[in-house]
């Protein structure tokens, strides 16, 4: 348990760097930006108990919040990623490996589930964030096509993420 969280612990602060050290100014045309900063939220232990995962969610996109100076734009976006995430491992992972604390990773879900989880998970978090960061449907084909192309560009980089760092078994942490 502790070498979990520790790993994720070590997992926030990387991703955190790289999003705002290298990732903030890159971008095309302020069109499509990355945000590979949501694999904190994605990653988290299976078996965390819901409170505990909105919290983490919504403190990670205040951080994310405060090198960007939003307000309050990634957060929203983190928790309805909680909200989706939540609602995607009811109904795709068996009852009995839902209280586990297994990392739903490419490893051990497999590539189909994986990439399923990422591709859903990253269009959820971009459709919020930009509907929020918008806040009008007068633009909505541009807003449309940001997400879409943003959710593109976030999802290559958390596959080339998830190729380097690539286990075929996981650890199975016993309780």
């Amino acid at each position: 348990m502790a070498k979990v969280i520790i790993y994720n612990i070590i997992r926030f602060v990387i991703l955190l760097i790289l999003q705002v050290a290298v990732l903030k100014n890159f971008g095309y045309y302020n069109i499509a930006v990355t945000y590979p900063y949501i694999l904190i939220i994605l990653l988290l232990p299976i078996g965390i108990p819901n409170l505990v995962l909105y919290v983490l969610a919504f403190l990670t996109g205040l951080c994310v919040d405060a090198f960007y100076d939003s307000i309050g734009i990634h957060a929203s976006a983190c928790v309805a990623l909680a909200f989706f995430r939540i609602f995607f491992h009811n109904i795709t992972i068996e009852v009995e490996e839902r209280s586990s604390f297994n990392t739903p990773s490419w490893g051990s879900r497999g590539l189909k589930w994986y990439s399923t989880y990422i591709l859903l998970g990253t269009f959820i978090h971009h459709l919020v964030l930009f509907l929020v960061e918008s806040f009008s449907f007068s633009n909505i084909l541009q807003t449309l096509l940001s997400v879409v192309l943003s959710s593109l560009m976030t999802c290559i980089v958390i596959f080339i993420i998830s190729l380097l760092t690539y286990q075929k078994k996981t650890r199975i942490l016993s309780n």
